[in-house]
């Protein structure tokens, strides 16, 4: 199905990138060791096994989506006793997977991911979808995704090639911009030719892209020099 006049990214394949780092997510899954596994992820208070476990465990919601069946995963967390939004569901999901053999948990993942990747992509960039927050473009959707992955791929230290890198950091950015746009954000945003230009508070700055990046996803170190009030306006991904 061809994009619609108001996709905000028309010129990338939401699809092919979601694959592309859900298969850099399991290659360095399928090569970890013990060590691997309990290595502290940059995700706070997360190994790179929950990681794992959080990925997996997202899955419920994806299936419940494409399936139209938020009622059945609202009354499923009730059961589980899960209350506190998301960061509850979040925990709840890798707190469930810790006392499993880990190779259960990847096959789990891999399995419940290949069905969420082949069914958005069947239904296409413009089909609307059922989420908590209403119905959302297919398209969209995916392109959180796409998002989530590579932001948990630099999470666990998964390898990114030299020749992938300014590429994958444009996408992700460009995937920033229209979220912030989207969400209403208090800052301006517009990409120049090699850096991201921001306002917001009557403050004007330049970040490169990857700067910017990590802004948006809430992986900025505390210690980068920039005004507080601007890199919360700038967190739109985590």
């Amino acid at each position: 199905m061809s994009p619609s006049p108001k996709d905000p990214l028309p010129d990338l394949d939401p699809f092919d990138i979601f694959d592309t780092e859900a298969a850099r997510l399991d290659r360095f899954f399928s090569g970890l060791d013990e060590e691997g596994w309990n290595r502290p992820s940059r995700a706070a208070g997360w190994s790179v096994r929950d990681v794992l476990g959080h990925l997996a465990g997202e899955e419920l919601y994806n299936h419940a989506c494409l399936d139209d069946d938020l009622d059945g995963f609202s009354a499923m967390l009730r059961r589980e006793g899960v209350e506190g939004g998301f960061n509850a569901f979040n925990d709840w999901c890798v707190r469930r997977r810790r006392d499993l053999p880990v190779e259960e948990v990847l096959q789990e993942w891999r399995e419940a991911n290949g069905v969420t990747r082949a069914r958005i992509r069947a239904l296409g960039r413009d089909a609307s979808l059922p989420t908590l927050a209403g119905p959302y473009p297919v398209g969209r959707q995916t392109f959180h995704y796409d998002s989530e992955y590579a932001t948990h791929a630099d999470d666990v230290g998964a390898p990114v090639s030299e020749e992938e890198a300014d590429d994958r950091a444009w996408w992700r950015a460009r995937v920033a911009v229209f979220v912030l746009e989207e969400q209403g954000s208090q800052a301006q945003v517009e990409p120049t030719a090699e850096r991201i230009w921001v306002h917001a508070y009557d403050t004007t700055t330049q970040l490169p892209v990857p700067v910017f990046v990590e802004a948006t996803v809430g992986r900025l170190p505390d210690d980068y020099p920039i005004d507080r009030r601007v890199r919360a306006a700038l967190r739109c991904l985590a």
